[in-house]
């Protein structure tokens, strides 16, 4: 018997098995269309992106920064004893006539250096119109004292490039920078928040009103305040977690 040579199905074609076959292909309009839709979708959700991301960073550093910071705090006290007994309110960077820092004339970075620089990896320092700034390990920074008020109590702390973040505290303060306060010592009213403590979200004057978080006139976090100095503290009491409604876009 003669070997049966394969064929088509009956009644089929070549023809027949690929006709309407370029029927299913998209056509170059509805590829463009869709590519617009897609476009036009990313360009509406990638910014909710990027601010999702953004403060996700300056979440998880705010955190790391107040933790690390008081460890070190404690693991000073195991060595040195009471915080009370050797925290100082400090001064800053003495500065030329010409107004320029002098190198290594800053109280603030002796005291620092000696308490507490062996237990916070830095990356590298800089004195900087009578601040000190630190830098750590993962892109972020913290400053000791202020320029005008060169003060141990004052800390701001940067979750990114300090220098991308330039201006006054009414522009920055809340976005790319944020206050916190160490001053162990003072029980007055005005301080009564840290007495004792570590390093805290800036605190003074706050009375207890939670809606003075956001909304006082001067260190309100929610309105056009002086300084938005609350801001911190909103944070810290969400959990470390920037609520839904700040105000302020973040950035690093």
């Amino acid at each position: 018997m003669k070997d049966k040579a394969f064929t088509l199905a009956e009644g089929a074609t070549h023809a027949d098995m690929f006709k309407g076959s370029h029927k299913n292909a998209f056509t170059l309009a509805e590829v463009l269309i869709t590519l617009g839709i897609i476009g036009v979708v990313a360009a509406m959700t990638l910014p909710a992106v990027i601010q999702n991301y953004r403060n996700h960073v300056v979440e998880t550093r705010l955190q790391k920064f107040y933790t690390v910071f008081n460890q070190a705090i404690k693991l000073a006290e195991v060595k040195y004893g009471d915080k009370k007994d050797w925290y100082i309110d400090a001064s800053g960077v003495e500065l030329d006539d010409e107004g320029n820092p002098i190198l290594s004339t800053s109280e603030i970075d002796s005291w620092f250096s000696k308490y507490l620089s062996s237990f916070i990896v830095l990356k590298r320092k800089s004195d900087k119109d009578g601040r000190l700034l630190y830098y750590l390990s993962d892109g972020s920074a913290f400053q000791l004292g202020t320029q005008g008020n060169a003060s141990l109590r004052d800390i701001y702390f940067y979750p990114g490039n300090p220098e991308k973040c330039q201006g006054s505290d009414k522009d920055m303060v809340g976005k790319c920078v944020w206050k916190f306060e160490y001053l162990p010592t003072n029980n007055s009213s005005g301080w009564k928040y840290g007495y004792n403590k570590g390093l805290e979200p800036f605190f003074a004057t706050w009375d207890g009103n939670q809606e003075k978080l956001k909304t006082d006139g001067t260190r309100g976090c929610y309105v056009d305040s002086e300084l938005k100095s609350f801001c911190t503290m909103i944070i810290m009491q969400n959990g470390w977690k920037i609520p839904k409604d700040y105000p302020w876009k973040v950035f690093y």
